[in-house]
């Protein structure tokens, strides 16, 4: 199966390729880039070639691509692969605004191609067996769950990340979609209701973004949960964030951390310390269900619908957090 890569905006490709590059059955034909240097230095990294172009890279007919550019610019790739029967796998948040989000959801829609939106989280190990012990009824009723996706400032890795037009905003749009997606597809219930509040505390001389914010979101099956999604973590920490949930429920409480796997490595002389992950990867998995998707002709577990949905979960803290009201969807 050919798989073509869109961009190195996001730091996210280079896990993905390697991913990629795991699947014996798959092959990574080439890589775009709107930065040509930045394209070029990963094409000859990972020994693969580089097109100047969405449209020379389409034109090798991959059976999909996967779309890391920033944010905002998600929109073109996706409708363009659509459009020429090419299955899509989208970095997330799927765009900007809701509007762009069902354009793209509707062109692929029209044109057969899958939309799968990368959150890799769903494919976590921990997060699968808290899945199925609230399938199977173990923890009882679910009263509250207490989560936190924190990270550090991003601009580390990429710059976009903390410029509003580019991304979005900034923790709000970086981090909330991962647990709203995990909480609608654990819960199997949607959003009511969001209350969000932010603030600009940590890094307030260097962005004229969001750095940190508390969401609080009612379910329509009466569940209440929060997110701290703050870029809350020192330049100095040992990895880039974590994720973690505490579900409190009927039967017990359940704690889980989906970064716990890592042994801590001293001595790199950027961060002094760092973690080396072992066990369960989330990416790999997750590059392997959009394989999966493409080879059985089935939607993947995770449509663009699901990106749409968590989203709109976003767009609603924003409105409640500039309004200072809960908002209602």
């Amino acid at each position: 199966m050919k798989i073509g890569l869109v961009s190195f905006a996001h730091h996210h490709a280079e896990a993905y390729i390697a991913a990629l590059n795991n699947i014996k059955q798959a092959q990574c034909i080439g890589i775009t880039d709107e930065d040509e240097k930045r394209g070029k230095t990963f094409a000859e990294l990972y020994k693969i070639p580089f097109f100047t172009s969405h449209q020379e890279l389409f034109a090798q007919k991959p059976d999909g691509v996967i779309v890391c550019t920033e944010t905002i610019n998600h929109k073109a790739p996706v409708t363009m692969a659509a459009e020429m029967g090419i299955h899509v796998l989208c970095e997330k948040p799927l765009a900007t605004t809701l509007k762009d989000t069902e354009a793209m959801i509707k062109v692929c829609e029209e044109n057969n191609a899958i939309l799968m939106t990368a959150f890799p989280m769903r494919f976590s190990p921990p997060i699968i067996e808290i899945k199925n012990m609230l399938d199977n009824g173990s923890l009882g009723d679910i009263y509250c769950l207490n989560t936190t996706n924190q990270g550090k400032m991003p601009r580390h890795q990429r710059e976009w990340f903390i410029d509003k037009t580019l991304a979005g905003g900034g923790c709000f749009m970086d981090h909330i979609v991962h647990l709203a997606d995990i909480f609608r597809w654990c819960l199997k219930s949607e959003v009511k209701k969001v209350y969000a509040q932010s603030n600009r505390i940590m890094h307030a001389n260097e962005v004229d973004v969001e750095t940190g914010g508390l969401v609080m979101l009612t379910f329509a099956n009466n569940v209440f949960a929060t997110i701290d999604c703050s870029w809350s973590k020192p330049g100095l920490f040992p990895t880039w964030g974590g994720l973690t949930m505490k579900l409190i429920g009927e039967k017990g409480v359940v704690m889980v951390d989906a970064f716990k796997q890592n042994i801590i490595t001293y001595g790199n002389p950027q961060q002094h310390t760092s973690w080396s992950f072992w066990g369960s990867d989330s990416n790999q998995l997750m590059i392997q269900e959009f394989f999966d998707a493409i080879s059985q002709e089935r939607l993947p577990l995770i449509t663009g619908r699901d990106g749409y949905k968590a989203l709109e979960i976003v767009q609603a803290a924003y409105e409640s957090n500039s309004t200072g009201n809960p908002v209602k969807l």
